[in-house]
């Protein structure tokens, strides 16, 4: 088990936050569920900790997609010392942000596939974590005529949407957005290597 100690864990977090609001000035609210009652219900996510945020400052952690909300998950996961790919063990949400994220996403993939169809050309999605990755992917399983693909290294890595059947065409590199983290909008790009296939499963 990556969390030996559930409840220490929760501990640690809270402690985390209570600080938060205390020396950098933040008004939130928490709650912080560990073990079976924090299990996803869609099963994006293998979180073992489930941290939901509330009081006045949720909208400070959900703007600009969400960058501080991912940020606190970041910190979180470095915190108790969790490898980069067990980092959805530990799952923030504010606002009920990550439903309504993934209705958007659910969207995008509807443009970005009607797209694809009529201009044959590939299209990149910026670079996303693992699980907006997953909830593209499934997007995608039922729609006709693309396939998807994850390319690129760590926090770089995107998702790109090819015609079906076309998935040696060359890919434009997306554009990497601003955001905490080192190399953001520095312009400068990693390798985009390692591109596999995606039908709603993103080995990362």
């Amino acid at each position: 088990m990556p969390i030996a100690d559930l409840q220490q864990a929760a501990q640690k977090i809270a402690g985390f936050l209570s600080s938060l609001n205390k020396l950098g000035g933040m008004r939130l609210k928490y709650r912080i569920t560990a073990g079976d009652g924090a299990r996803d219900p869609q099963g994006l996510e293998a979180r073992m900790i489930y941290v939901e945020l509330g009081g006045p400052d949720v909208p400070l952690l959900t703007q600009h997609n969400g960058e501080l909300l991912r940020a606190l998950e970041t910190i979180a996961s470095q915190m108790l010392r969790l490898e980069q790919r067990e980092h959805d063990l530990v799952s923030f949400d504010a606002g009920n942000f990550k439903a309504l994220r993934a209705q958007e996403l659910r969207m995008s993939a509807e443009v970005a596939a009607e797209k694809v169809r009529k201009s044959g050309v590939p299209y990149a999605f910026p670079p996303q974590n693992s699980r907006e990755r997953r909830l593209l992917h499934m997007a995608f399983r039922d729609l006709p005529g693309v396939e998807t693909a994850s390319s690129g290294e760590g926090q770089d890595r995107f998702l790109v949407v090819f015609p079906e059947g076309k998935t040696d065409l060359p890919v434009t590199p997306p554009m990497k957005p601003r955001g905490f983290g080192p190399d953001r909008g520095s312009g400068r790009e990693r390798g985009f290597g390692g591109r596999e296939r995606g039908y709603g499963r993103d080995r990362r």
